[in-house]
Parts: C-alpha cells; structure tokens; sequence
C-alpha cells in the first residue's frame, strides 16, 4: 500500500496486487479524507478478497453498481413495473383501485426509498398509519399488495428477499370487525315478499326486488346487467366475469317466475342496453342504494339490505335439504378457476336449476301463506 501524490497536489491511497496473473491497483480513498487507519482496513478487506479468489477492484465496481442500481429501483418504481405486469388480467376498475391506493397511502411513506433498503417495520409503520385513521380495511390490503411487489422483486433479481414475508397484517394490525348484512329471519319473508308485491315506487324498483329474491346474486351484478346476458329460451343467466366479485363467469338458472320478471322488464326497458338503467342518465345502470331506499320505505330500515336476500335463501335451502355445494356455487362464493368452473357448471347445472326453481315456488308459498298447486289443464 502506498499514498500517491499527484502533480496538482492530490493524495491517494492505492494498494498494487496480483490477479489471474496480472499486476493492477485498487483505489482505497482521498487522503485526507481517509486516514492511514481507514486505508489500511480497506487493504486489508481487499487482502481477504483476494485470499478467495476474488478480484478486489471487480467487486469494487460491483458494489457501486449495485448502489446505482438501488438508487435508480426506488419503491415506486419498482411498485410501477409490478403494477404492469400484474393489472393486465385484471379488470379496469380493480387495476386502477389498487394503483389509487398506492398513489394516495404507500408512495409517500416508501415511494421514494431504493426498494432494497425497505424494512419490515418500514412497512409496517406505512400500514399503522393508514389504519390510525380508521381505515383498518385500506390498511390490511396495502400490506398485502406491498408483499406482492416485493415478491416481484425478488423474482426480477432486484432484491434478494422480501422483507414483507417477515410479518403478517395480523401480526400489526388491528382485526377488522366482520360486518354482517342486515336481514330479516325467515317468518318475516311472507310479509317482505308481499310488500315487494304491492309496492307502489318505480316499477323497475319492484322488479329489480322480485328479481334479487328469486335470483339472491349480489346487488352491483343485479343492478348492472344487460340484457345481452340472458337467453329467456334457455332460462339462462350468464354473468361475465369481468362484472363478478371471483371474476370467473357466473351462470344462474332461471326459474319460470324469474323469466316472468324479466318479460315484465322487457315490455319497459327491452329496447335498451341496462335492464335497470339510471332514472336521469339511461346509460348508467340505477344507483346502488335504490333497493335499500325501497326497503327503507317499506319499513325495513336497518333489518333488510339487497345483500340480506343471500343470506336468506342460504338459511331456507340449506333447511330444505339442497347441498351445501350447490348453495355456495350459486352464490359465487367460491373462487374458481375457468376449469373447475366449467367443470362445476356441466356437473351441477341441472341440479341448480331444480334447486333455483324449488327456491322461487317456495317463495310464492311464503308470499301466498300456502302451499302452491299447479292446476291441471282442462280438456279442449
């Protein structure tokens, strides 16, 4: 090792060695910036490095271009390039919720960080302090979505490990309260059912309550369909999967008072795209709280929701014997992929479809207090 003095007067330190057979220099530092004590550390650490077979001054550069590379994979940019890749599958509105989320709580707290300096407890702070503002939901979600970024690192070689798997949301965070629609017991269905009967609102607004009763699908897919959906003939109703909370295609079986329903709608909004559309802009689907508007008026503020209408049904066929498997398939509560979902909808089509049929005849016993007869045909 030796201090090298410049013409101009500079003074490095630089250490000679051998490597693969040639002579080189190491740069070990300004004096005097770096003092003898510190040069000689770094002659030191270069001695190890070669004692392994390592070229000090290739590490060297390595080192500094990692740095440059760290400095240059910030969180947010990284976040972006996950986003990207991850959004293409996904439907618009949930790629764009999830780059909101990131844009207004993870990016100030960690945007501006290289990616391969964020710490478990980083992340944990940026999630305390979304759930400080009682946003224990929004907080849980950013968490997860963090851990995926990171994931992505570590499979782009920009990271080594994801310091997310460190930790879990429920390890932190606060649990989150379930929350439980509100919705009538069962003996107070035949007095629902003929208030819904005679209600003396909008006409789509009674149909759109009779056709959530017999159909029990979540409000935003009832509110948002399309006549492009149905095939009366075939008494079907096919839900794209791009309107489904699972996002995998949903078919619901229609029973013959479904598809009176539905005749009914068509005579006053047949011609048109929505069968619910918008009271002022027709090309938007109704709001989403016109069914709990309805129920409010009808006297079941805080003990009915659209919603409550699943969990209804759930209880009554459950009580009735149907399987368990068929319930939760024409719920949509299961995540399926496209092949267990063909597989599920050849297998038991026919089977919710008898299910869906005994369900709408059971509530016309509900509505009417007795049981339903069909009457036999008379001879011409």
């Amino acid at each position: 090792m030796y201090l090298e003095v410049t013409a101009a007067g500079g003074k490095y330190w630089r250490v000679k060695y051998r490597h693969g057979g040639k002579e080189k220099r190491l740069a070990l530092g300004v004096y005097p910036a770096v003092s003898l004590a510190q040069a000689r550390k770094a002659r030191d650490q270069a001695r190890e490095a070669l004692a392994t077979g390592d070229d000090p001054a290739q590490l060297k550069r390595d080192a500094k271009l990692i740095r440059a590379m760290s400095a240059a994979n910030t969180f947010e940019t990284v976040a972006r390039q996950w986003w990207a890749h991850w959004s293409g599958p996904k439907s618009p509105r949930h790629a764009d919720y999830v780059m909101r989320r990131l844009e207004a709580d993870v990016f100030p707290a960690l945007g501006a960080r290289p990616v391969a300096s964020i710490t478990a407890p980083q992340l944990l702070a940026m999630a305390k302090a979304i759930e400080a503002r009682g946003a224990v939901d929004i907080a849980k979600r950013s968490l997860q979505t963090c851990g995926q970024i990171m994931r992505y690192a570590v499979g782009h070689g920009v990271i080594e490990r994801n310091p997310a798997a460190d930790v879990k949301p429920a390890d932190a965070l606060k649990p989150r309260k379930r929350e439980n629609y509100a919705r009538l017991d069962v003996k107070e269905m035949p007095e629902l059912l003929r208030k819904i009967e005679a209600y003396q609102g909008s006409a789509y607004t009674r149909l759109s309550m009779k056709l959530m009763a017999l159909t029990f699908v979540r409000t935003g897919e009832l509110i948002a369909a399309r006549w492009s959906e149905f095939d009366l003939a075939a008494a079907q109703w096919r839900i794209p999967a791009d309107r489904m909370k699972m996002r995998t295609a949903h078919i619901v079986p229609l029973a013959s008072q479904a598809v009176e329903v539905l005749q009914a709608l068509q005579t006053i909004s047949g011609h048109g795209v929505l069968l619910f559309p918008g009271e002022r802009d027709h090309e938007k689907p109704m709001s989403n709280n016109t069914i709990l508007g309805a129920l409010k008026r009808m006297g079941y503020a805080g003990r009915m929701t659209g919603h409550g209408f699943r969990g209804v049904a759930s209880t009554i066929l459950h009580e009735h014997g149907y399987g368990h498997h068929l319930i939760e398939l024409q719920l949509a509560h299961q995540e399926r992929n496209s092949t267990v979902a063909a597989y599920n909808h050849a297998t038991y089509l026919a089977d919710r479809m008898a299910m869906m049929q005994g369900w709408a005849n059971n509530l016309d016993k509900l509505r009417k207090g007795t049981d339903v007869i069909p009457m036999p045909q008379r001879a011409a």
